[in-house]
């Protein structure tokens, strides 16, 4: 059965903070398989088979077929499409581009989420949002340098992976009280794999060759359906805009990740520019929490 959806923020941000100090991991086991040369499909099985693999052995014999059981698989159809697309454009990109880039590109999603929460959740975006939304692009030219010699196309693989990182915390919002954690990871995981194994199984594979890659290709799944249920968890408890601002913590964990285990230290114009993103964000954030309390405070004034 899904929990009721809550209001409670401070619960929420915990649970999501837990999950990117999970998530990290796959971020890195994925960057570490491409620079082995594993074909990006395969890594994506990987993600994906270990992903449903650990929901079927140990949720199925508690769950039984319940688990299968959806109150709305159109959105769940679309929740799994898009992390398999933003899967597919984070992946591809951490190719050629350092963690710290394909990081603060992917951490455009606040913006984006805070763009989409109008037509998608009905919710209203004032003029001073999309101000921050605005600031926020600047940020991410800061980054990308279209037209130097600093810019590599697969940026725009990074921020087609945020995008649809957004419609997911979108969809994720919506199925809230729908279908629990554990039904929206089984779709979630399945509809990914199912799109994927064709190519991964034709795109000629390549099996780890050292103790360490083979650690990486496990830990794919593992700290991906660790990580993804966390995250279903939180958004019970808070909406997409409430929590987006607080994903900025894994950029902290990407470039540390990616001087320590890739010696790809960020530069200056990664600093500029991630504190641009942040900065914008973070006032998302804050103007939403204002809109909140004005709105509550009405309510409770009305309830008098």
């Amino acid at each position: 059965m899904a929990g009721p959806v809550e209001q409670n923020a401070n619960k929420a941000i915990l649970i999501l903070l837990l999950a990117q100090s999970v998530l990290i991991f796959l971020d890195v086991s994925a960057k570490w398989l491409s620079t082995a040369g594993l074909p990006t499909t395969e890594i994506m099985f990987a993600r994906y088979g270990i992903h449903v693999g650990l929901l079927l052995l140990l949720v199925l014999p508690v769950r039984g077929w319940s688990l299968f059981r959806t109150g709305n698989w159109k959105l769940e159809l679309a929740r799994g499409l898009c992390l398999l697309g933003s899967t597919a454009g984070n992946f591809l990109s951490m190719r050629y581009l350092p963690l710290t880039v394909t990081g603060a590109l992917l951490f455009t999603m606040p913006l984006m989420v805070c763009a989409l929460s109008g037509p998608m959740l009905g919710e209203a975006v004032g003029w001073r949002r999309w101000l921050a939304i605005a600031v926020g692009f600047v940020g991410i030219l800061v980054i990308i340098r279209p037209g130097t010699e600093a810019f590599h196309p697969a940026a725009l693989l990074s921020l087609a992976a945020a995008f649809f990182g957004a419609l997911f915390g979108i969809f994720t919002r919506k199925l809230a009280g729908v279908d629990g954690a554990m039904t929206q990871q089984i779709y979630a995981g399945g509809i990914a794999l199912v799109a994927v194994t064709p190519f991964a199984i034709t795109g000629g594979w390549i099996w780890p060759s050292e103790p360490i890659s083979w650690v990486a290709f496990f830990m794919l799944g593992t700290a991906g359906v660790g990580g993804h249920l966390l995250i279903s968890i939180a958004h019970r408890f808070a909406t997409p805009a409430t929590l987006a601002p607080f994903n900025y913590l894994q950029l902290l964990y990407l470039a540390l990740a990616s001087w320590v285990v890739f010696n790809q230290p960020p530069d200056n114009w990664f600093f500029l520019g991630a504190t641009i993103i942040i900065g914008s964000g973070l006032y998302i954030w804050l103007r939403e929490r204002s809109l909140h309390k004005t709105t509550t405070s009405v309510d409770e004034a009305a309830e008098r």
